[in-house]
């Protein structure tokens, strides 16, 4: 059997994957906000800066200090070792405890016939171990324990005076300067200093791009802006006055296209109506009948023309029960011979353009109704969405042709997408309500068997 060799992955290769993991996860921890995210750029920098200077500076002058104080102890000390070896007249060290522990505040004793404890592990950060150490070395030069570490207020120093040990009690305050507690105040007190200017000034910044992102917002799903003064940087002003101009060109060109319509719209009525009464003047005959079928077709194709070309425009948004629209909508369609089951679940009052969102619905349920015997219709709202999904047991769609059948006028061969004007229309139509709601609409198989249509809009 052959071996296998494994091919090693190059080390440039495995850096940029693991460097890609960290960005991704650094990524995910990140705040997504742009008022956090400035606060974090803002803040941290500054903190760390402080932080530095603050250890460098301070460490070092406290490191003076405690030297300089571990050497005026261990001066006391070593006054005291030369006192009771020079006068041996105070045998029983009675004023020499009396001068150490009043004058020099440290507390002495004598422990005839004792040895030094085993020395412990020194302590790796402690600037009072290494200071004292150095300093008895220094100047008494003598073997000696020493007990700096714990929560004690005072300091054990133990010194080899021949048989004796000489025991020192010392304050912990006279031999140490901690800076523990002003480092901890000089970053606290800064960072909130910090951290209040900074939340001040972005606030005033970023509550014009909250303006404008609810206006852009809202005008896109065809709700009424109300003007609003540029606030904020430069750029943010730059970017309100191009909204409100955007805004303004695309509400006259609406206006302009609605009027025209309005008059296409009179014209062309004009003209059937004057066919119709003609007609209707006329001996009735088959000819006659199918002239009449002919403009009632027209009427209707005019009417799929205008509907498509005008959209929306011109209705004003108003918070509307939708369960009540879904079964409206069923009713309608049971009084034309088909059935449309509904369900609906979360809160049914929603914002939206009524009429405009109902024909939406009414094209894809009609759609439904003509190609299945079953339809349901299935609504909800939760998490900032309202989706509503249309499925029937017709013959459905192939998924290739899912994009294709909203172009207007494109037919399929089983013509899932002709509206009953038959100009192809009615999924064109049914799309864009559901853009201009900020919203779309996707196909997808029904578990009914037939086509699923689903509707979905920010609510």
């Amino acid at each position: 059997m052959a071996a296998t060799v494994e091919t090693p992955v190059p080390a440039p290769t495995v850096v940029r994957a693991g460097w890609r993991r960290i960005t991704r996860l650094f990524g995910d921890i990140m705040p997504k906000g742009l008022y956090a995210r400035s606060l974090i750029i803002i803040i941290t920098p500054v903190v760390l800066l402080q932080a530095f200077i603050a250890f460098v500076f301070m460490e070092e002058h406290f490191r003076t200090v405690t030297a300089r104080l571990s050497a005026a102890v261990v001066a006391d000390i070593a006054a005291i070792i030369d006192i009771k070896n020079s006068y041996p007249q105070d045998a029983d060290l009675t004023e020499l405890t009396r001068i150490a522990r009043q004058r020099l505040g440290l507390t002495i004793s004598i422990m005839p016939g004792e040895t030094l404890p085993p020395a412990s592990a020194r302590p790796f950060f402690s600037q009072l171990d290494q200071a004292l150490s150095a300093e008895i070395t220094r100047k008494i030069n003598l073997p000696f324990w020493i007990d700096t570490v714990g929560k004690s207020n005072l300091v054990e120093i133990r010194i080899q005076l021949g048989p004796d040990v000489l025991r020192v009690f010392a304050r912990r305050s006279a031999t140490y300067a901690s800076n523990s507690l002003i480092f901890t105040s000089w970053m606290v007190g800064t960072s909130l200093v910090l951290l209040a200017i900074a939340i001040t000034f972005l606030r005033n910044q970023i509550r014009p791009i909250l303006t404008l992102t609810t206006a852009v917002d809202d005008f896109g799903k065809g709700r009424t802006v109300a003007d609003f003064r540029p606030r904020g940087a430069r750029e943010i002003r730059r970017a309100t006055v191009a909204f409100h101009k955007m805004r303004l060109r695309v509400e006259r060109q609406i206006e302009q296209r609605t009027a025209m319509l309005a008059g296409v719209s009179h014209d062309l009525r004009t003209i059937l109506t004057r066919f119709r009464l003609q007609l209707a003047l006329i001996e009735p005959s088959p000819d006659v009948e199918a002239m009449k079928k002919d403009v009632d077709d027209m009427n209707r194709m005019l009417e799929g023309y205008l509907a498509f070309a005008r959209g929306d425009a011109g209705e004003e948004s108003a918070t509307t029960d939708i369960e009540e629209l879904l079964r409206e909508i069923s009713r309608e369609e049971a009084i034309a011979g088909h059935t449309a089951t509904v369900t609906f679940s979360g809160d049914p009052m929603i914002k939206v353009r009524p009429q405009a969102y109902k024909r939406c619905l009414v094209n894809l349920v009609r759609n439904a109704c003509r190609h299945g015997n079953n339809v349901a219709i299935a609504g909800s709202h939760g998490e900032g969405q309202l989706v509503v999904t249309v499925d029937d047991d017709g013959p459905g769609v192939p998924p290739a042709e899912y994009d294709a059948i909203f172009k207007p006028f494109y037919r399929l061969d089983e013509a899932r997408n002709l509206d009953e004007s038959g100009t192809g229309l009615g999924l064109s139509i049914a799309r864009d309500i559901a853009r201009s709601h900020g919203g779309d609409i996707t196909l997808d198989r029904s578990p009914l068997g037939g086509l699923r249509c689903t509707v979905t809009i920010p609510a």
